[in-house]
């Protein structure tokens, strides 16, 4: 669950609308903030996923809750989209979710003793979800703190979908 008052608020709506909030950027400036929300369904499924009329749906909804927020102001911008074919990985339901696909983990700092971005297949969760598995290309398993991900996101290869 978010820390953000804004971000759980406005999970807890997108998930009544029978769909998930993947991430919410916050952007832009104090007299005219931006949200950009990732949308995904629960259910998805490469070549099934959000369409432009789940995000107008979502967006429609939210604009209505969100006009009525003083702290954001009349100039607010609202944009919600799909994850993209690069979903990010952000909670811990994802790093489960997605085991078994590649995947690409950007750390605060060098990871395991390699470098800042690793590649490898994701193997889940470990520990409470508090350590996230990866098989490296060259077959050593690792595990990384998840405090130690700054960003976390699937990779898709042309030609390559499994």
């Amino acid at each position: 669950m978010a820390d953000d008052p804004l971000e759980r608020l406005l999970e807890a709506r997108v998930e009544a609308l029978g769909y998930e909030l993947v991430e919410l950027e916050r952007t832009g400036s104090r007299s005219r903030p931006i949200l950009r929300l990732r949308i995904d369904r629960p259910d998805s499924e490469r070549g099934r996923g959000v369409t432009l009329d789940d995000c107008a749906r979502v967006s429609r909804e939210l604009e209505s809750l969100l006009d009525q927020m003083a702290e954001l102001g009349a100039r607010y911008v609202l944009e919600v989209s799909s994850p993209g074919i690069e979903r990010p990985l952000v909670r811990p339901r994802d790093f489960e979710r997605f085991a078994g696909r590649e995947v690409a983990i950007k750390g605060v700092a060098p990871l395991a003793g390699r470098g800042r971005r690793l590649e490898g297949t994701l193997l889940g969760l470990s520990d409470g979800g508090m350590w996230v598995r990866l098989q490296l290309a060259d077959g050593e398993v690792v595990e990384l703190a998840r405090g130690e991900i700054a960003r976390a996101h699937l990779i898709f290869r042309w030609g390559h979908a499994r």
